[in-house]
């Protein structure tokens, strides 16, 4: 097989893998930082879902948002999800659900799991949010 046809190949396959259930890594707790004056205002906090927030999160999201995958930014990394955040809950939710193509990478649509609802992305986005500020 030519490498022409073997990349698309296997960048499809890591797409679809981010919508598979793996267990995540080991993630150390964010540090304590007083938030940014000019910073949104906080999404919901991650514990006043129930923890379904981080049970959908360990389930569809974590293969790709503990690892970084095709671009993926990393849960808990302020730097890199700082000027996503700013562009406001509703792209994060629109980008989450319809799926988004970037400059830094790839969202697939509901994470390549399409039996996912749309409150539930929601459920998501912001346990993800709030771990992340």
């Amino acid at each position: 097989m030519q490498i022409k046809t073997l990349l698309p190949l296997l960048l499809v396959g890591l797409l679809a893998a981010c919508g598979k259930s793996e267990p995540p890594k080991s993630e150390a707790p964010p540090p304590a930082a007083a938030p940014a004056a000019s910073a949104p205002a906080p999404v919901a906090d991650a514990a006043a879902d129930g923890g379904k927030g981080a049970e959908l999160f360990k389930k569809t999201c974590a293969m790709c948002h503990q690892t970084g995958v095709a671009g993926a930014p990393k849960l808990g990394d302020k730097a890199d999800w700082g000027p996503r955040i700013a562009q406001g809950q509703d792209t994060l939710y629109k980008h989450a659900i319809e799926g988004f193509n970037g400059a830094k990478g790839a969202m697939p649509a509901k994470g390549g799991n399409p039996s996912l609802s749309d409150d539930e992305m929601k459920v998501i986005v912001d346990f993800m949010v709030a771990k992340s500020q």
